[in-house]
């Protein structure tokens, strides 16, 4: 099974968002429920250690500062190695929009690049955001908006 992290991370996201309860069981619990759905147990750990650091930096984040429209992000060569042209004008499209401020674009970037794969897709790109925007206090909005967009895709059917 080539299962990564962000299959995780999507699977958690998936069957527990709704669920307050099952995010505040024991990680043991989750991580049992984890296995018996087929995921191996480094990828497990590995997401567990995703989702801590993404709570470790939201802390120290302040994800409303925003420049209003004055700073340009250029990509380092390692994120855009990541990043194709299409993710990354989807960030700066989100940003645009108003769904990602300075500090969320930043934090995003920075759990695209922790995890493992050497390419990320626009799919995946849109996970993250919303993984990354879920539990921000003041951008609800944001995250309804995003939530829209990713469900709606995923529950077209493929021709």
């Amino acid at each position: 099974m080539k299962e990564d992290v962000l299959d995780v991370l999507m699977y958690l996201f998936e069957n527990y968002m709704d669920d307050d309860i099952a995010m505040e069981a024991d990680p043991e619990t989750l991580k049992t429920q984890l296995r018996e759905a087929g995921f191996l147990n480094a990828e497990i750990n590995k997401a567990f250690t995703w989702l801590e650091d993404l709570s470790v930096l939201q802390e120290g984040a302040d994800t409303h500062a925003s420049y209003g429209g004055r700073s340009i992000r250029v990509f380092s060569p390692m994120e855009e190695k990541k990043l194709d042209v299409e993710c990354r004008g989807f960030l700066i499209f989100l940003e645009q929009m108003g769904v990602l401020t300075d500090a969320s674009r930043e934090l995003v970037i920075n759990r695209i690049m922790a995890l493992e794969s050497p390419e990320i897709d626009l799919d995946q790109v849109k996970w993250v955001v919303l993984m990354v925007l879920f539990n921000q206090p003041g951008l609800e909005e944001a995250f309804t908006w995003m939530e829209n967009m990713v469900m709606e895709e995923f529950q077209q059917p493929l021709h």
